[in-house]
């Protein structure tokens, strides 16, 4: 089990949800966390919730999506805190409907933030991991990045990304005897509030697949799981490995149509939000 006192660490989209559960647990476990988040409002409610812990926790606003303002970012969490051993990429994005409903260049930008921003960040900090050969990258990716969903097919299309780049990169520090260096994705399942507020499934799919009742929930799998006890993939709650059980053991069409009894089709119906 890695212990985590004296880690220096940054969390995207740090100021609410998942980000800002996590800094929370990352801060009582004794380590220096950077915040970044484009969310203004967020992130001074955030400096007021973690003012125990001033003087540990830095606050930066920062589009990851804009390459210039990571490379800053970068700089300045590097001057801050002298290093960067942990990078947890939780910034993400929803535009719901069907495919053709929104323009190209909104399906851009939801990729740009929940996959694109990740090679800069990666790229930003990976170099200097390598170099001490310690460090871990834990990235961000969904339940929908294990299977497919209607009215997320952008979102879906970058978490099942990030699934890949997880493992890819994994492979490669492998390779390159980089044993120090550790690479995480996590899975949460449909949270309860927050980015996916009002979206459900019908009472066969909550039995199957229980929505996640809060972010503290997921911030204790990062932490315990993924940081503490080096997980290579986390899934919570662990209900999600029945869907690719499933996938193992069914045919694509059967699979198909248990999703849909499971009222996939209706899941983002009163999605309600994006009006948080």
């Amino acid at each position: 089990m890695t212990q985590l006192a004296n880690a220096k660490a940054i969390i995207t989209g740090g100021a609410m949800g998942i980000g800002l559960a996590t800094t929370k647990r990352l801060l009582k476990e004794d380590c220096q966390v950077t915040i970044w988040d484009i969310n203004e409002k967020a992130m001074e409610q955030a400096r007021r919730e973690l003012a125990p812990w001033e003087g540990s926790v830095f606050f930066h606003l920062c589009d990851i999506s804009d390459e210039k303002q990571v490379n800053h970012c970068a700089k300045q969490a590097e001057r801050e805190m002298g290093r960067v051993d942990i990078l947890i990429n939780n910034a993400g994005m929803v535009v719901p409907g069907r495919f053709c409903q929104h323009e190209p260049s909104v399906r851009v930008k939801e990729t740009s933030v929940n996959l694109l921003a990740m090679y800069y960040t990666i790229y930003a900090f990976l170099p200097g991991m390598y170099e001490r050969n310690f460090g871990h990258i834990v990235n961000i990716s969904s339940g929908a990045g294990l299977v497919g969903m209607p009215d997320l097919s952008t979102y879906c299309a970058a978490k099942w990304a990030v699934y890949g780049l997880t493992e890819s990169l994994r492979f490669e520090a492998m390779v390159d005897g980089k044993n120090g260096v550790h690479f995480s994705s996590v899975h949460p399942g449909i949270l309860k509030h927050g980015m996916f507020e009002g979206s459900k499934l019908n009472v066969f799919g909550e039995i199957m697949i229980p929505r996640v009742n809060n972010h503290d929930g997921v911030a204790r799998v990062i932490v315990d799981k993924a940081l503490k006890k080096n997980r290579y993939i986390v899934k919570y709650p662990k209900t999600l490995h029945l869907g690719t059980l499933s996938r193992g053991l069914m045919p694509d069409r059967m699979m198909n149509r248990v999703m849909l009894l499971a009222g996939i089709g209706d899941s983002m119906k009163h999605w309600s939000g994006g009006k948080k």
